[in-house]
Parts: structure tokens; sequence; C-alpha cells
């Protein structure tokens, strides 16, 4: 998971039209990224008496903006790693006066003169600088549609909200968190009222994360994905003979080994640990402030080594994508990543195209048995098999990659229906493990276990669910070309190198940032074509018909 305050300032995402008309956009894109990419670095200049100068304006007061919330970013960091929970109301009272600064700036009338003179950039030489205006205008007009009360008021709900989460998780206490979250979803709906009045409402929120991504073409994704999901989960639950060794499953695995080993396979795919840091949290993220200060932090459990490795390498694909931001547009709108899909399409390609594939096994099963010696008999192959183990089970985040899906389905339309208003909060218990029951045949035994697992509602992050399933679809689409592209990938990344790999990722998206209106653009630019949901159905049928021997 990204966290929040990055995640909130997300851009935007228009939906490109498929068929031919995408196909001739695609052209296009292509180009606008080869020039840009080589006149990114010349003088941003116009010809029209003034511009350049009000350009500049412009970005001064913009990275003054970025660097407020990079400062609400270190305190969020801190609340979720470091701060004593005595701390959580006087937390509470800072974040929400760096909002009200915050807001203010955002709404100041100077910066709104600027952005009407530049017209979205129309006048300057810079594609990038375009982009900036693109989105100061679309930020503008959002954070202004918002009081400075409001603004406030959401930064103290989100501090007290997460606050009471953690202690109510631990004692399984859903009483307690039940009248905070629906003050969330109150609040959560009033702001999207106010801020996207010509949206429904639920999309007034996906759009902060997934902008231009309705909710009726997720509820056509999701539902096509579940027809042809569940069959497939069914067949190879039922499937006979996938074994995991006990050496995997049955033995202990010292959580202090599984931190140094993580590092070491961080480092090596392309973690610069000089400008970021590993800690240990409840629910692992990703924070920092930009590209020279990236914080990771995960959780290890003893009983489940794959849980350790396979997190750390998600939160390190979402890093590399924050260490690969460009430096040049640093503190502007178009170096934050797109969106939060193509955010966790990062994160999630490094998780389950590298981490959950052969190839990388060839490199890291040395260093599995160098870390936990019992382990020295254990093959890459069965280490492989061990990691891809489908067993619908409780918990999202340690949801195998093919039930993973049916878990972001039931919150999805959980937070869709609250957000509409037709399902009232003290309800949330009893849908959810229902719908546990039905999807995954999963019994819920605790409310900790079940609906207050998830740190996101929490934090505001209402709308977040759907992007790591968009990310998925997205990762497939990404490697697959990644492959096309780059000599020998696979064999590569057996021998433990990433660097290719990395490099391509860093060209194709993440220096790119927000250049680009919307993933669809940045995925036809790479690809030739934009979201694709059937390759990833492909890409799993093919995977575990395989692995189950279907």
């Amino acid at each position: 998971m990204l966290l929040v305050q990055l995640a909130r300032r997300s851009p935007v995402l228009l939906v490109a039209p498929p068929g031919t008309a995408a196909r001739g956009a695609g052209a296009h894109v292509r180009n606008v990224a080869v020039r840009s990419a080589s006149t990114s670095s010349s003088p941003i200049v116009s010809a029209i008496p003034g511009i350049t100068e009000k350009y500049e304006s412009l970005c001064d007061r913009l990275k003054e903006i970025n660097q407020l919330s990079g400062a609400v970013a270190i305190l969020g960091w801190d609340e979720q790693t470091m701060m004593p929970p005595g701390a959580a109301s006087s937390r509470g009272q800072q974040k929400a006066a760096l909002a009200a600064i915050i807001h203010e700036k955002q709404t100041d009338e100077n910066l709104a003169s600027l952005i009407q003179e530049l017209q979205e950039g129309k006048h300057l030489n810079c594609e990038f600088a375009r982009a900036n205006c693109r989105d100061a205008k679309r930020d503008y007009d959002l954070e202004s549609s918002k009081s400075k009360e409001m603004a406030k008021l959401e930064a103290e709900l989100e501090a007290d909200c997460f606050n009471t989460w953690v202690t109510a998780r631990k004692e399984n206490d859903w009483k307690a968190m039940e009248p905070k979250l629906k003050k969330m979803f109150d609040l959560k709906r009033e702001i999207a009222k106010a801020t996207r009045p010509d949206l429904p409402t639920y999309d007034g929120a996906l759009d902060a994360f997934e902008r231009g991504m309705p909710s009726s073409k997720l509820d056509s994704i999701f539902s096509q994905l579940k027809k042809d999901l569940v069959p497939l989960v069914k067949e190879v639950t039922s499937a006979k003979g996938y074994k995991i060794p006990p050496e995997l499953k049955d033995h202990d695995f010292d959580v202090k080994k599984q931190a140094e080993m993580c590092i070491e396979i961080a480092k090596d795919i392309g973690f610069d640990i000089s400008r970021g840091r590993f800690d240990v949290s409840a629910h692992p993220f990703t924070g920092g402030v930009g590209p020279s200060d990236v914080r990771i932090t995960t959780r290890y459990s003893p009983k489940n080594w794959a849980e350790g490795l396979g997190g750390t390498i998600h939160e390190v694909g979402h890093a590399l994508y924050e260490q690969g931001r460009s430096m040049e547009h640093q503190d502007l709108p178009v170096s934050r990543a797109l969106s939060m899909g193509v955010h966790e399409s990062q994160s999630l390609l490094w998780e389950r195209m590298v981490f959950q594939g052969r190839p990388f096994w060839d490199y890291a099963t040395p260093i599995i048995h160098k870390y936990f010696p019992h382990t020295k008999d254990i093959t890459a192959d069965e280490l492989y098999k061990a990691v891809n183990h489908v067993q619908p089970g409780l918990i999202r985040t340690e949801a195998d990659e093919l039930t993973y899906p049916l878990h972001i389905m039931l919150r999805y339309n959980l937070e869709k229906s609250l957000m509409e208003d037709s399902v009232d909060v003290s309800c949330l218990p009893k849908i959810w493990n229902e719908d546990m029951k039905r999807s995954l045949g999963v019994s819920v035994p605790s409310d900790a276990d079940g609906v207050m697992q998830d740190v996101h509602w929490n934090v505001g992050a209402i709308g977040y669910f759907p992007s790591y399933t968009l990310g998925a679809m997205m990762a497939v689409q990404f490697y697959n070309e990644a492959k096309k592209q780059i000599p020998d990938l696979e064999s590569k990344i057996s021998k433990g190198e990433f660097g290719p790999l990395k490099d391509w990722l860093n060209q194709k998206v993440h220096q790119v940032g927000s250049l680009y209106a919307s993933p669809d653009e940045l995925l036809i630019a790479v690809t030739g074509k934009p979201l694709d949901a059937g390759c990833f159905m492909e890409y799993l049928q093919e995977k575990y018909s395989k692995l189950y021997s279907l």
C-alpha cells in the first residue's frame, strides 16, 4: 500500500476508448513520449511576453505546497511506526493545523490567477510544463470546493480513526470502531459531493485514486472477472498432489534473519538504502516525501516466511517507483504517480511477475538456504510452488494471487454501498462474514480478522481498493511488453540481474510520472493498447493450469 498522504494527490485518469480511436491515440502518444524525453531538459519558454515568468512563479507555489504535504507525509509515517500511543491526540491536531495551512495555499487567489493566465500551459513549449499546468488547475478546482474547516476536520478524523483502529483491532472491539467509521464515511460522502458534484457519490471518492474510472466500468470488469475466476479457484483448490515440503510450512523462521534476508534481496532488486529505510508496522506500506526519502514498512511472521519476503518485494516495487520519479520535476504535479492503479502495477509486477515467477527462484534459492539452513535440500521448483500455493483464507494481505481479487471485490462492493448510503456501517460485520463464506468458503472467527483487518477506510482511503486489481491487470501488460523489449529478461532475472527491468520501468513509467492524462494513455504509449482486463485472466489461467496440472 502507498501511504495515503501520497495517494490523495494522485492525478488525472481519463479512460481512452477502445478500438481504432485508441490505437490512433497510441501512435500520437508514442511520439509525445519520445519528444518529451528529448526536450524536457531544455529551458521552458513561451513566445508570449510574461508567460515564462508566470509559469516559474506557479512552480514556486506548487513546490511549496508539495513540501508542506511532505511534512504531513512524514508525520503520517511516524504515526504508523514510531509515535507513542499517548501522542495520538496531539498528532491529530498537528496534522489538522498543517492541513489548514496547505488548504489556504492551495486555494490562494494569486495561485488561481496564475493558473487562469497560463491556460493549462498552451503557450509553453514543454509537455511536462503543460502537464503541470493541467494538474495544477485540477488540484485547485478540487481543493477550492472544500472549506478550510472541512480540510481540517478530514485530517483530524483520519488521525483519530486510525488510532482507534489500532487498538480496536488488537482487542477485537468492533463497537469501539463502528461510530468512528460511520463519521469517516459520512465525511467522505460530504467531500465527494462537494468536490465532484457531477459524479455519483462513490465515483467522487474513487476519482481521487483512479480518476476517470467510473464505477459502472469497474462493475463490468469485476463482474466478468468474478465469473471467470470463481470456477478456476474451485478447480485449483480441488486439484490433488500439490504438496509443500514440511521444511517450508512446519518450521519457525527467525524474524531477525527474515529481515536481514529481505534487505539483501531488496538491495539486489535495486532499492537505494541511502535514500530510504526499512521499518515494521501493523500494516505494510511505503511512504516518504519523494525520490530522495522513501520509507518501507513490512511485517514478519515466524510461521509464514513468504509473507515477509513477498510483502517486502511488493513495497520495494512501490519504492522503486518513488525513487525513480523525475528529480528534474521534483515537487511538481507531473512528477507524481499517474494513479494508484499505476503505482500498484509497479509493486505487483515485482511481487507477482518476479517474486512469484519461476526464474526468480534460481537466484533466490541459495539465499534462502544461507539464512535458513534447514531448507538446504529444498529446490527452486519447490520454493516456486510454495509461493504460488492457492488456499482461500481470511486475510487479504496473506491471500494468494488467485483468490486476492475476490477479497478486493468484497471491499469494493461494501465501500460503494456505504458511500451510496444503501448499507449502514452497523451492518458491515454481518455482510462481510456472509460474503466471505459465499465467495471464498471461509468462516470468519472474529471482526479483527474480518471487517477490521484493513487500515484503508480508517485513514480515509475510501476508493483505494479497486486500484489493487486494476494494478494487477496493468502489471501483466507492462511485464509482457518488457519481455518483448528486454532480450532474455527472464534469464537475467534467474541470475539476479534485475537492473535491465528496473531501468526499463524507470524510463517507461516512473520518470514519465503524470505526463499523460490517464493510465490508458500510458499503457498505449508503453504497450500499444489501453487496459486489457482479458490479459490478466489469460495469465492466471495459463500459470495455474500448469502449476496444478489442470
